[in-house]
């Protein structure tokens, strides 16, 4: 009888890694020297570019003024000098397609010469175009698959970048990517049309209030949480390397109940592993901050500081990009899933967003809000779009893996809700009620009852980590986001209704000034007009309880649960014409993104259901039938010797009823596999929502029985306890 032998690998993988003080960080004063030395930044334009070219590059990337050819020939002959120093033998156009993930094509910078020698080449033409093979990417009906061409674009606001790996470094740009037409086939574009958006209704405000700012900017810091785990055990689960979760996989006897490992000390070879991810990232240029031991065992978190929205985007796919990278140089593997273990903390990706001039952060109350007119302009402009579009912000974060998150006991439910905290929700009640505010909840100072600690500096309001959107001091945190999710379409969606709420808001400001009525009475009107109108949008609640769940439905608030319920908003009228009316996306462009998410839906649990099927057939039925008849054999023999059998022949028979269960189970699984729901791809999305999760979901119900009843040693996969534990 062959047995499996995985719990030798447990213990390899446990023994297995050694500390390598190569990895170090080194001190803080090596860390400041070697941020950003992997970019052509700022600095390295200005020491190897003329001084006009130098000008005339940076009104662009500040100002947003239109390239000149001569300035990107300068550029592109410094960039390649400045990446061949650095090793560097080829160059990529890097973007950032509707897949979610990045793309490269390499190309080298050798040419060769008249007479037949290589040389070093690279123009400004090929800086600022180039021709990858479009009709693999996904376009959702933007071109038809034997239409190829596809072009990239130089985006000149996010510094190119050196890629270390094993065999040398090559040169990374940062690009858009379009079609032949001219429709954008990734995440970049819209995210740079929505900053625009958003810069050109907040100066519109701005100016009414005697400002004139020169640029306005949103900015980001998202958080990333990931779990990691042997790579022994990855490799030993085909659900996990071909669907990034776990199919199977009974519960634990220890999981995170006793709220251990949040914030506890991070294990060496964690942090070994997290040391040489932030050390490619400072030489990247992103401003990793943050790293702490996440709820589930396991699980962990990394974040970076607050970024223009545009490079912050590019930021969050390099710290994803490394985590992947330098988890397999320790034996880990990292998932980036939002719910790879069942019956534990999932993962989600908090976007942390503001926005703001050079000098100012709009959205920053200051000590005395109630009198900050511009940050209660603003903020008010913020709710009116989350409550407008709610339909838009919880469709943008709609995928497969999501569902598995939001609404459960990790993560805010799948109703959009803002947390403003007690001082501010007080405060837009005054203005509602009596048209102004005249004081904000004191803050002051918390004692904690001995000398010998200092007293605190005390907030103004608590935090709410139940909020899918909650006001944070001085930004939003948007909190419904999946872990494996690219940050620059919900950011595109903020930018966008933002936009939209602070024209319209100034408009009416407009109005009422042309009317006769002074700025400070206009103003006030329209916030407790508009409080009067979006504050059933305000909740500072728990937002996990069922008593929200009743009391937003009788609020009116949308409750849309599922990817299969939200996605469809994507191309609801009003949806439409506000990506339009902003210059953000064209009707087929939006019409693109919603086919894309669908198609992905549907192919996400198709993968899925396939393979849950597979290894239950191949592996745990097996394993059970295997035990079944050593159990059955063992009875028999000791009934022949005499030997009571009783409780025995009760173990074999509860097994064998749940192995008929899941045969019975998989043969319906089976069923609805095949069945793919019709030639068209929206009722092959409804039908694995409605049909094949179900089915697969009592197959696994099932299965992690049998995980309890057969012995461990013929168990086929790594269990919990193994992946979530062995460090």
């Amino acid at each position: 009888m062959t047995k499996a032998i995985h719990r030798f690998d447990a213990l390899q993988a446990a023994k297995a890694w050694s500390p390598d003080v190569g990895t170090r960080n080194g001190d803080a004063s090596d860390l400041t020297e070697i941020f950003g030395t992997n970019t052509f930044g700022l600095a390295e334009m200005r020491a190897r570019l003329p001084k006009h070219v130098f000008k005339k590059l940076l009104a662009t990337i500040e100002d947003h003024r239109p390239l000149d050819q001569s300035v990107a020939d300068a550029v592109a002959v410094a960039l390649k000098d400045w990446a061949v120093a650095r090793g560097a033998t080829h160059f990529t156009h890097w973007f950032q397609p509707l897949t979610g993930q990045t793309a490269e094509k390499h190309d080298s910078f050798v040419s060769v010469g008249p007479e037949g020698r290589a040389i070093d080449e690279f123009s400004g033409a090929e800086l600022i175009q180039g021709e990858p093979d479009a009709s693999s990417f996904p376009s959702g009906g933007l071109r038809a698959t034997f239409e190829a061409r596809g072009y990239t674009a130089w985006d000149p606001t996010s510094p190119a970048f050196l890629v270390e790996t094993e065999s040398g470094p090559f040169l990374s740009i940062p690009t858009a990517f379009s079609s032949w037409k001219g429709d954008s086939l990734d995440k970049k574009i819209p995210l740079l049309r929505s900053i625009d958006a958003l810069d050109a209704a907040s100066r519109k405000a701005l100016a009414l209030f005697g400002i004139e700012a020169d640029k306005v900017w949103p900015s980001m810091g998202p958080e990333q949480e990931f779990f990691l785990i042997d790579q022994e055990f990855y490799f030993r689960r085909p659900d996990l390397y071909t669907t990034g979760r776990t199919l199977f996989g009974a519960k634990p006897a220890k999981g995170q109940e006793l709220d251990d490992h949040y914030f506890g000390s991070i294990p060496e070879r964690v942090m070994a592993f997290m040391n040489a991810v932030e050390r490619e990232l400072y030489k990247l240029g992103v401003p990793v901050k943050t790293r702490h031991n996440e709820v589930a065992p396991g699980q962990y978190e990394m974040a970076y500081v607050y970024e223009h929205a545009n490079l912050a985007a590019d930021h969050q796919q390099l710290l994803m990009l490394s985590l992947r990278k330098h988890a397999r140089k320790y034996g880990l593997v990292c998932l980036l899933h939002e719910k790879p273990f069942a019956g534990v903390n999932g993962s989600g990706k908090h976007l942390n967003w503001s926005f703001g001039t050079a000098d100012r952060n709009l959205l920053d109350p200051g000590d005395t809000p109630h009198e900050n007119r511009i940050f209660l302009f603003f903020c008010m402009c913020v709710l009116r779009a989350v409550e407008r579009h709610q339909d838009l912000l919880r469709a943008c974060v709609a995928h497969a893996g999501n569902d598995h998150r939001l609404g459960a006991n990790e993560a805010p439910p799948a109703i959009i809700s803002v947390f403003l905290g007690d001082q501010l929700t007080d405060i837009l009640e005054q203005i509602e009620k009596t048209g102004s505010a005249e004081s904000s909840g004191a803050a002051g100072l918390l004692g904690l009852g001995t000398k010998v600690l200092p007293d605190l500096p005390k907030h103004s309001g608590d935090r709410n980590r139940t909020s899918p959107f909650a006001f944070t001091g001085n930004k939003f945190e948007f909190r419904a986001l999946g872990s494996t999710q690219s940050v620059s379409t919900p950011a595109m969606v903020l930018n966008t209704v933002v936009a939209e709420s602070v024209d319209e808001m100034a408009t009416e400001l407009e109005k009422a000034l042309e009317g006769g009525a002074s700025l400070r009475d206009a103003e006030r009107d329209l916030l407790a007009r508009e409080m009067g109108r979006i504050k059933r949008i305000i909740f500072n609640g728990d937002n996990y309880s069922a008593e929200w769940e009743a009391e937003a439905e009788a609020r009116g608030l949308l409750n849309l649960k599922s990817t299969i319920d939200a996605l469809p908003k994507f191309t609801a009228k009003k949806n439409v014409n506000l990506f339009q009316k902003a210059g953000v996306l064209s009707p087929e462009e939006l019409e693109s993104r919603f086919e894309v998410k669908i198609e992905q839906y549907f192919i996400t649990i198709n993968i899925e259901g396939e393979t849950a099927a597979r290894i239950a057939r191949t592996m745990i039925l097996p394993a059970a039938v295997r035990f079944l008849g050593e159990l059955t054999s063992t009875a028999a023999s000791a009934e022949k010797a005499g030997v009571k059998v009783g409780g025995m022949t009760g173990e074999a028979k509860v097994l064998g009823d749940t192995i008929e269960e899941l045969i019975k189970r998989l043969a319906k699984l089976d069923k609805q596999n095949a069945e793919l729901g019709g030639d068209e791809v929206h009722s092959k999305a409804k039908h694995v929502h409605k049909n094949v999760i179900p089915a697969m979901n009592a197959v696994r119900e099932t299965c992690d029985k049998l995980e309890r009843l057969v012995p461990d040693d013929l168990w086929p996969l790594p269990t919990y306890q193994e992946m979530l534990f062995v460090k």
